[in-house]
């Protein structure tokens, strides 16, 4: 009385679009997060060049400024100056360490992650 075929095809064919639904969500979300590790991949590549190349850039500018240094001071006193000028700045560093690092860090986590 209340099942026809008609009825019957057309659960049938709402059970298909359903399943077929599902897959294509499955799919977006493989897409999805296949699209944001390889942003963090990328990200964190691009990172590491920068932060090497930022070593590389100080090692010599800090031997350049010791040896501009050392014929006023003496060599021993130059690299002690260049060891306190690193020491300033590392304190520097840890004392903002959640204004420069971790916001900005955790920002563009949850921004990659949740966008």
């Amino acid at each position: 009385m209340f099942s026809s075929d008609k009825n019957v095809e057309t659960i049938a064919q709402l059970i298909e679009a359903l399943k077929r639904y599902l897959g294509v969500q499955k799919e977006f979300l493989k897409l999805s997060v296949i699209e944001k590790f390889v942003r963090l991949i990328t990200a964190l590549t691009l990172a590491v060049v920068f932060i090497l190349l930022g070593f590389a850039v100080l090692f010599f500018m800090s031997f350049a400024l010791v040896y501009w240094l050392a014929p006023l001071v003496g060599v021993a006193l130059a690299f002690f100056i260049m060891a306190l000028i690193y020491l300033a700045l590392a304190f520097i560093v840890f004392t903002n360490r959640k204004a420069w690092i971790e916001r900005p860090l955790v920002r563009f986590l949850a921004d990659v992650l949740l966008n």
